[in-house]
């Protein structure tokens, strides 16, 4: 069952202009996705790798260091902060055993990511706007908070990268249309100040993948992001139905693609096919985490054998601007073609996900993810 308020939802659905019958509207409101079975396809298997300790709910991110797992539960805040939203962050061993909770994080948890650099865990509250960013000592439990509030998009910031000492932060849940303002920037820290700097405008143009051609972003649904192993910044503009692949962020040779998806489901209708996280496998062994804040849980995929690919936790809908998802599940994701191929089904709420490696030096592939190399061609 989700565990999103209903009369949140319904504030939601009616301010976005989604009709709600309310002749059985706690059904409509729930997918019928969170009632099936979650089953992989083969090769692939799937288990529960930790459900939602007493008093908590709603996983969503999953970020991981050498030695623990760490996931942030939202608890159904709103996602503006506003009713006082409160978020915990469930530090896991790797066999998904409970090592602590940090509690009391003021605001609705979206973004959380381990920095490396300084062992500390970076928490994004309030994606819709008022966004805070908790800096949270993993040995003390302090939290060190910095205001980044609304931005010029309207909205607030959902996710948050690390690499070659830079910081990445998507601009969601915008309010403006067309989108002129940064749907990616950089951060700065100056003692207790917030410095953002544009990195990718929402209205940026880009080349679509599919057709080769030039094209003008409008982007309404920056979501979340990661770098993937060649440096580039991955991001998901969920309602819109698509990805944005940044190369060379901030530097002059600075480029930008535009992957739409569609899935068998969805058919080609952009939109219809929509990403939370897309993670990358780039070691043969490991498993694939994902959070489903419908079923309240963390599941655990594997297989004989990752070859380096995209994994997502996709929700597929009748048309782009349905309330409620036809289908939920992890995909396989062709960033050539923006194909998403389910890989485990029944799925309610897919969402945050991570990609933890076996067999090798966890401390410096941890280390290693937020250092590659980075630099305009010499030609």
């Amino acid at each position: 069952m989700l565990k999103l308020p209903i009369a949140t939802r319904i504030k939601r659905y009616c301010a976005a202009g989604f009709p709600i019958v309310f002749a059985g509207i706690v059904i409509a409101l729930i997918p019928a996705s969170s009632r099936a079975q979650v089953v992989a396809v083969p090769p692939y298997s799937v288990t529960t790798f930790a459900t939602a300790p007493s008093g908590v709910s709603a996983p969503d991110s999953i970020t991981f260091s050498s030695t623990n797992v760490f996931v942030g539960y939202g608890n159904g805040g709103a996602p503006d902060g506003s009713g006082g939203a409160m978020s915990n962050v469930i530090e896991y061993d790797f066999q998904g055993n409970m090592i602590h909770n940090f509690s009391n994080i003021v605001g609705h948890n979206d973004g959380l990511r381990y920095n490396p650099s300084d062992k500390s865990l970076w928490a994004l509250q309030n994606e819709d706007g008022n966004t805070n960013l908790s800096i949270i000592d993993l040995k003390s439990g302090k939290q060190t908070i910095y205001q980044l509030g609304t931005g010029p998009h309207g909205g607030g910031y959902d996710d948050i990268d690390f690499n070659n000492k830079e910081i990445y932060i998507s601009a969601s849940a915008p309010t403006i249309n067309p989108n002129t303002a940064p749907a990616i920037v950089s951060l700065t820290l100056k003692g207790k100040k917030t410095v953002l700097t544009g990195i990718l405008n929402g209205d940026a143009s880009v080349t679509n993948v599919i057709t080769g051609m030039p094209e003008t972003l409008n982007l309404q649904d920056p979501d979340s992001m990661i770098v993937d192993p060649l440096g580039e910044l991955v991001m998901t503009s969920q309602g819109d139905g698509e990805l944005i692949i940044v190369q060379h962020p901030g530097l002059k040779c600075q480029n930008a693609f535009v992957v739409p998806m569609t899935s068998e489901v969805g058919g080609p209708t952009i939109g219809n096919t929509q990403l939370d996280d897309t993670v990358f496998t780039t070691q043969s062994q490991g498993e694939l985490l994902v959070a489903d804040k419908g079923l309240n849980a963390v599941y655990a995929i594997t297989a004989p054998y990752f070859a380096a690919s995209a994994y997502s936790a996709v929700s597929v809908f009748a048309t782009p601007t349905a309330a409620n998802p036809i289908e939920s599940f992890v995909s396989q994701t062709n960033l050539t073609t923006g194909f998403v191929t389910p890989i485990v089904n029944g799925m309610s709420d897919p969402g945050g996900m991570a990609f933890i490696p076996s067999g090798v030096n966890l401390e410096n592939f941890v280390e290693g993810s937020v250092n590659i190399p980075e630099g305009c061609p010499s030609n």
